[in-house]
């Protein structure tokens, strides 16, 4: 996905030689994709030509490493009772990553409109909510057992618009961890801090010992966003992004929010990222480089940081790279246990899908355990409610089961600013963002400029 971030949920950043499993998670792929053939899709729900009735589906999907997982869902389902009883099957079209929403896009305005479609949930599909194009799968969800209990309560909510259902979990979980040198922090009598205060005085023992508390990538704005993401859930709860994200612009002038900023200025202010992080990028290596090498202690990142790490520095990653939540704030209101980032990709159903029931019964395959095993070998979390008995035949067990309890546990995950507003409001916010960052702006100016975003 060309995101409005330059980068996409469905994969991590690319570049800097990190591995396959890297292009499975987040970031954008970059430019000059292959460009996907269209000609010759059929519109929804058309005959598959087998004159039994049958009506073949279409489902569009992210073309990475992961697709293999729903190829083989794919699969399963063509050869399942359910197809059979619902009279349909499903045919899988993988879309080239970094073409996946303009090519998305521009079939949901044609005849050759997919059935069911990935996505990012929240604002990268608002535009065809609005227009009317999805089913709302709210009723469908309630009244099936297997899609109601199936996920985790987090993770379904987190993908929903005006708290309605119009996507079911498919892929693993991305929560931001914020992650540590175990190696800096036992020669420093370190501990993993719980609370501001905490980790106010880590960073003073850092800098004494002329190490950079936290490695920031600032070169990718996108990395500063997580901060922010994390202090106003802190300071405020989720209710103040949640009425942003319901399109209240006043919300910008939540005390969290200046709150927020103000620390922001305060941790630039006092050093804690270095002098140089706004020419450091995360998407080239730099970034997790300066974290693996013990420059700087901390790293505050997504859940891909450890197979990045794997990648690049696997002896780091597999010995001295630690993990906890963001501490809480004190005075804040925010739980400790709330997550921010990408809680998983949903797939969708177009609203003009003519085999609504083979639609549904596709679905349902991702509540199944056949599917959480799948995404289990494949490196991921999944986000069924039933996976932590899975998670032992995980790459790295400790790693999956910190995360995946980390998601259980969360009375709410809020997903990340840029994938939940939509580009009109996203990328104008991304650019506020950055001039915080680098002292272009105060933090009441900062403040002042995101509430005039419509």
């Amino acid at each position: 996905m060309e995101s409005i971030s330059g980068r996409s949920n469905g994969g991590q950043p690319t570049g800097g030689g990190l591995d396959g499993r890297t292009f499975s998670r987040r970031w954008v792929l970059g430019a000059g994709a292959t460009t996907l053939l269209t000609t010759g899709l059929t519109a929804c729900g058309s005959s598959d030509g087998s004159g039994g009735g049958s009506e073949t589906i279409d489902a569009f999907t992210y073309g990475d490493d992961a697709v293999k997982v729903q190829a083989a869902a794919v699969d399963r389902f063509n050869k399942s009772a359910a197809a059979k009883s619902a009279k349909g099957k499903v045919k899988l079209v993988k879309v080239p990553g970094a073409d996946y929403t303009a090519k998305l896009r521009t079939a949901m305005g044609s005849p050759s409109a997919p059935d069911v479609f990935f996505n990012w949930g929240g604002g990268s599909i608002r535009a065809y909510q609005e227009a009317k194009q999805l089913l709302d799968l709210t009723d469908t969800i309630e009244g099936d057992p297997v899609l109601k209990n199936g996920f985790l309560p987090a993770v379904l909510a987190a993908g929903d618009l005006g708290g309605r259902h119009y996507g079911v979990p498919m892929r693993g979980m991305q929560p931001v961890i914020l992650f540590y040198n175990k190696a800096v922090f036992a020669e420093h009598k370190l501990q993993p801090p719980t609370t501001w205060d905490e980790l106010q005085g880590i960073n003073a023992k850092l800098k004494a010992a002329k190490i950079t508390p936290f490695a920031l990538g600032g070169a990718d704005t996108w990395t500063e966003l997580m901060w922010l993401e994390y202090l106003v859930d802190r300071i405020g709860g989720p209710e103040v992004f949640a009425k942003i994200q319901a399109g209240d612009s006043s919300a910008w002038g939540d005390p969290a929010v200046l709150k927020a900023a103000e620390t922001i200025k305060e941790l630039i202010d006092d050093d804690v990222f270095g002098s140089k992080f706004s020419s450091v990028s995360y998407v080239n290596g730099g970034a997790p480089a300066v974290f693996a090498k013990g420059k700087a202690a901390m790293h505050l990142m997504g859940s891909w940081e450890y197979s990045t790490q794997l990648g690049k520095f696997p002896s780091f990653a597999k010995k001295n790279l630690g993990w906890c939540a963001f501490p809480t704030v004190e005075g804040g209101t925010g739980d400790i246990r709330n997550v921010v980032g990408n809680p998983t990709n949903y797939w969708s159903v177009n609203a003009r899908t003519q085999n609504k029931d083979a639609a549904i019964a596709f679905l349902k395959d991702c509540a199944s355990q056949t599917y959480a095993k799948a995404l289990v070998a494949n490196g991921d979390i999944p986000t069924t409610a039933g996976a932590a008995e899975l998670l032992d035949a995980s790459p790295n067990p400790q790693f999956a089961k910190f995360q995946y309890e980390m998601v259980e546990k969360a009375p709410a995950f809020t997903l990340s600013w840029d994938q939940a507003l939509g580009a009109d409001i996203a990328t104008p916010m991304l650019t506020e963002i950055n001039k915080l960052f680098v002292g272009q702006s105060s933090p009441s100016e900062f403040v002042s400029a995101l509430k005039e975003l419509k």
